[in-house]
């Protein structure tokens, strides 16, 4: 890899809310998918604490304020035949929140960026907590640096997009608690059931590249029985590969008898681990191996020298009616603490091209599902 794009990935390290999302190896990906990345820093002006100036990555000397990678998209719309493009920062952009100036400045910078590309809009979704603990609840607390985010962003034009790429919600793991400590946290059966697939038989190991076929085959079981959408085989094996390779993700596979039943691929960067994928077998589901794999994550995930496990995903809404909620009280019984983020905000860069494909799109993706499904189960063989 790129010496540069190498370095990026320590600068944005030490950068508040860093993410996997935001590394040149997610950006390699998405580059392989039609995007192209581009990485811009904010330096502060000379000796001014509180003035700063977008760059792009390596122009300039100095240690960045905040980080961003951008990924801009062309793409066609109904009759255009003009170049159309989008521009999404996932999961990022990366600064300290709370800087009001330098928050400013960023979002000013990136409207400014979109505008000089011609892009229609820029969606972003960073990690901003809007609040943590069940909403409505006694512990429910709201923060007042995501609450103060979201008003900048409406003043500035953005607004809460009807397209959530990521989560907005999710479960967090301290890992600094000692596993004594993570093990009383959990719910008493989530216990019982990591304990029951021990004497049962379950036993898990660590994957390598020589996996990622069978890993393919049973997520694809996996979204053909839950009803979730996957992409073809080749996103995932060099996705997984890719960040494998680097030492930034790991598969950790279940087994009954050598046989494969459950897996899940964890990813880690700058002191944090991501619960991204999770796949499973009908196949000695009473074993409760899904279990036993969380355990070891957090085990593992500790042995990395993380302080937090991300179980990557909760409900928008807490009610038993959203799609979630089972996964939701499955995550739950882990003994984490419920995090919600300001979650996907747009910003219309051309109102009148942006409206059509918004409208556009839920056909579009209806078209996409119905067939990804049809070859999910053609490449699996159902």
């Amino acid at each position: 890899m790129n010496p540069l794009l190498t370095s990026w990935n320590a600068m944005i390290s030490s950068l508040p809310g860093a993410h996997f999302m935001q590394t040149s190896h997610w950006a390699a990906i998405k580059a392989q998918t039609g995007w192209t990345p581009m990485y811009r820093v904010w330096n502060a002006k000379g000796s001014q604490k509180d003035s700063f100036e977008m760059f792009e990555w390596g122009a300039q000397p100095g240690n960045p304020a905040a980080a961003s990678l951008i990924l801009q998209r062309t793409i066609s719309l109904g009759g255009f035949s003009a170049r159309l493009r989008i521009l999404y920062v996932p999961k990022g952009p990366l600064l300290d929140w709370n800087h009001l100036s330098l928050r400013h400045q960023v979002l000013a910078d990136i409207k400014s960026l979109a505008h000089r590309q011609g892009a229609i809009f820029v969606k972003t979704d960073p990690d901003v907590i809007l609040g943590e603990n069940f909403p409505g609840s006694a512990e429910d607390q709201v923060n007042q640096t995501g609450q103060s985010v979201i008003m900048e962003l409406r003043d500035q034009g953005w607004h809460l997009s009807d397209e959530q790429v990521q989560f907005r919600n999710t479960i967090l793991i301290d890992l600094l608690a000692s596993q004594d400590e993570i093990l009383a946290r959990m719910k008493q059966k989530t216990r019982y059931n990591v304990r029951l697939a021990e004497r049962k038989g379950v036993t898990v190991r660590t994957g390598n590249l020589d996996d990622l076929l069978m890993l393919y085959r049973m997520y694809a079981e996996t979204s053909i029985r839950d009803g979730f959408i996957i992409r073809p085989a080749d996103y995932y094996h060099n996705t997984w590969q890719t960040f494998i390779q680097a030492g930034l993700a790991e598969a950790l596979i279940a087994e009954v008898e050598g046989e494969p039943v459950a897996a899940i691929i964890i990813f880690n960067f700058a002191g944090k681990a991501w619960y991204v994928y999770g796949m499973s077998r009908e196949v000695h589901r009473d074993k409760m191996p899904n279990y036993l794999l969380q355990w070891h994550a957090i085990q593992h995930a500790q042995s990395k020298g993380c302080s937090s496990y991300d179980l990557w995903g909760a409900p928008d809404d807490f009610i038993k009616s959203d799609p979630l909620w089972n996964v939701y009280r499955f995550k739950e019984g882990l003994g984490g603490r419920i995090v919600r983020h300001i979650g996907a905000w747009d910003l219309p860069t051309r109102p009148i091209i942006y409206s059509l494909y918004t409208k556009m799109l839920p056909q579009f993706l209806n078209i996409l599902r119905q067939k990804g499904k049809a070859d999910t189960k053609k490449n699996v063989g159902i």
